[in-house]
């Protein structure tokens, strides 16, 4: 059971708190209807995304067996069997969507769309250069968007889903970035699709993805309908910038980028200023209201 829990990578369940978002700003982050019905769709996710993992560890069981970190992993080391992981590969997806339909329709129909996303991902997709992480990022919004009917969203500004688009392409070029330069001659070996990238494209790419990710969250600070009038949003704009820039200098000068969530786990400068900028929007968003 032990092993089934870390074949599911517990830590990158990290990527589900993208659900909360709607819950924050749509301005219902203090109820708890709706707080109970995020926290269970959270849970789904979990759940499902543990699943996929399973489905592309076995898909890649060969390939990870060759990599340095990846071959210590439970499939690929043999400390869990290869039936009884899929065995659970077809049982969790299955639950994770009864469930999720029964919280909500909607809920249900992105929950399902993340799932035949990403095992389209693990047999096909990532072996489609550019198109690989274009899906990750699709993950992400799928996240995002999964979290909207459970809150009954009505003030979801479009310019969210652009900027955490945004920020899905950069952590996933990021990582592209850090597994070329890990594996180096034998990148092609452990992932085919490292052979159509090379870093000065990876470079090239990540600047535009920078700065559009940097561009559209400004527009949301001032365009969106639930935001203050005053465009107090727009004081959020430095922490996104030290994030944003932070995380570039440690893919770039601390050579790490292959595990995002280890990153955010355990960099304490980039959480320090994750933590602030989601107090500020807190305080911005929330204060007015609770001061009334």
């Amino acid at each position: 059971m032990l092993d089934l829990i870390k074949a599911m990578r517990p830590r990158q369940w990290i990527k589900n708190i993208f659900v909360f978002a709607p819950l924050v700003f749509d301005v219902k982050l203090f109820d708890p209807y709706y707080l109970a019905r995020t926290v269970a769709g959270f849970l789904l996710l979990c759940l499902a995304s543990g699943a996929i993992y399973i489905i592309n560890d076995l898909a890649d069981i060969e390939r990870d067996r060759q990599h340095p970190r990846k071959r210590d992993r439970p499939i690929a080391s043999g400390q869990l069997g290869v039936t009884s992981a899929t065995v659970a590969a077809i049982i969790m997806p299955i639950v994770a969507l009864l469930l999720g339909f029964l919280l909500d329709t909607w809920f249900g129909v992105f929950l399902t769309a993340y799932v035949l996303l990403q095992i389209a991902y693990s047999f096909a997709l990532k072996r489609i250069v550019i198109i690989d992480v274009m899906t990750i990022a699709a993950g992400f919004v799928l996240r995002v968007a999964a979290g909207v009917p459970l809150v009954d969203a009505e003030r979801f500004s479009p310019w969210l889903y652009v900027s955490m688009t945004l920020l899905a392409l950069l952590i996933g070029f990021g990582k592209r970035r850090h597994e070329l330069i890990l594996l180096k001659q034998n990148a092609s070996t452990h992932r085919r699709i490292l052979e159509e990238y090379n870093l000065p494209l990876l470079d090239q790419i990540i600047t535009v993805v920078t700065a559009a990710a940097l561009v559209a969250y400004a527009l949301y600070t001032f365009l969106a309908a639930n935001l203050p009038e005053n465009h107090t949003m727009m004081l959020t704009i430095p922490f996104i910038l030290y994030i944003i820039f932070r995380y570039l200098y440690l893919i770039h000068v601390r050579g790490m980028g292959g595990a995002p969530e280890e990153i955010v786990l355990t960099d304490r400068p980039l959480q320090a200023a994750v933590l602030l900028w989601g107090l500020s929007v807190v305080i911005i968003m929330y204060g007015p209201r609770l001061a009334l």
